[in-house]
């Protein structure tokens, strides 16, 4: 079995959700990641909150992140145990980040140590 991480994108981070919607995302999220954890594939994951976030850029500028000339943001990531790629996939499809219009998951397996 193979571990996968589960990138949550938001198409623009800038646009803050009222506290009752955030509520809603938090319960619909606890809700999918408690499935997965009852089959026993969740390892980890947290949430990326955008305050105090900052970018080091190749020239060692330092600018408040992550917000800049981009059009999506990390929110967060889980990872997951998963027999393949595909299962891993199916996993992803059940997050609700994908609520969001131009929202998305994108899974990576992690390099083997």
């Amino acid at each position: 079995m193979e571990e996968y991480v589960l990138v949550m994108r938001n198409e623009d981070g800038k646009k803050l959700a009222s506290p009752e919607q955030m509520q809603i995302w938090m319960k619909q999220t606890m809700d999918w990641i408690g499935g997965i954890a009852a089959q026993n594939k969740f390892v980890s994951g947290t949430g990326l909150p955008f305050d105090d976030a900052r970018v080091v850029h190749s020239n060692n500028i330092v600018t408040n992140g992550p917000f800049g000339d981009i059009k999506e943001t990390i929110g967060g990531f889980i990872t997951v145990r998963a027999e393949s790629v595909d299962e891993a996939v199916e996993f992803a499809k059940g997050c609700p980040v994908l609520q969001g219009e131009g929202n998305s998951v994108e899974v990576r397996r992690v390099a083997s140590r």
